[in-house]
């Protein structure tokens, strides 16, 4: 049995992305490491980082990259869905929080991942089936700690939840050297969402 067998297919997933993970325990490490290998290398060198390089840091032979992302394209979305996954469960993680911590948690890491979405959107396209069933997924998950934070009164009710990801994704159209930096202008745009007593 190779690696590849082990993929198994997603009931109407729009790509094979959301179908890659592998079942057997060592092929599955290999695919996590090659997943964080490529999110490192994306965020250094944008889309043009080597593959070969993205192998090295995985500890892993080109062989088994290809393997597992036949192309550049398999591997872009599979970091992409990646990323869409660990936001959504961050919902749910967050989700016992008071309601104004558990949306600005949830939205601290959206900033983290929309960095790595505009590496990748530069090799994809936005209107792609992989795209559209992210950006699904992410509303499912965060629209209801946006509700849940108007509802308590701690967030503006006239805030749509485009809106908001509007303006925290706004944040990080420019880079910041400085984490401080990053962190000080993302509560700025918060505390335009947020009602205080």
């Amino acid at each position: 049995m190779t690696d590849e067998d082990d993929a198994t297919p997603a009931d109407g997933a729009p790509a094979d992305a959301f179908a890659r993970r592998p079942k057997r325990a060592d092929a599955r490490r290999n695919y996590e490491k090659l997943l964080t290998a490529a999110r490192e290398a994306f965020a250094e060198a944008g889309v043009s980082a080597s593959l070969e390089d993205i192998a090295r840091r995985a500890g892993v032979g080109i062989g088994t990259l290809y393997r597992h992302f036949p192309t550049r394209r398999d591997l872009f979305e599979s970091v992409y869905v990646d990323e869409v996954e660990v936001l959504c469960r961050a919902a749910d993680e967050l989700a016992g929080l008071p309601p104004w911590e558990a949306l600005a948690g949830w939205l601290r890491r959206f900033v983290s991942y929309t960095a790595t979405k505009r590496a990748i959107a530069e090799a994809l396209n936005y209107d792609s089936p992989v795209f559209a069933t992210g950006r699904q997924a992410i509303g499912a998950a965060g629209e209801p700690l946006l509700r849940r934070a108007q509802d308590a009164g701690d967030a503006r009710p006239d805030a749509s939840f485009d809106d908001v990801l509007r303006l925290v994704g706004g944040v990080t159209m420019y880079p910041f050297a400085d984490p401080a930096q990053l962190e000080r202008v993302l509560t700025m745009a918060l505390d335009g969402i947020r009602i205080r007593p």
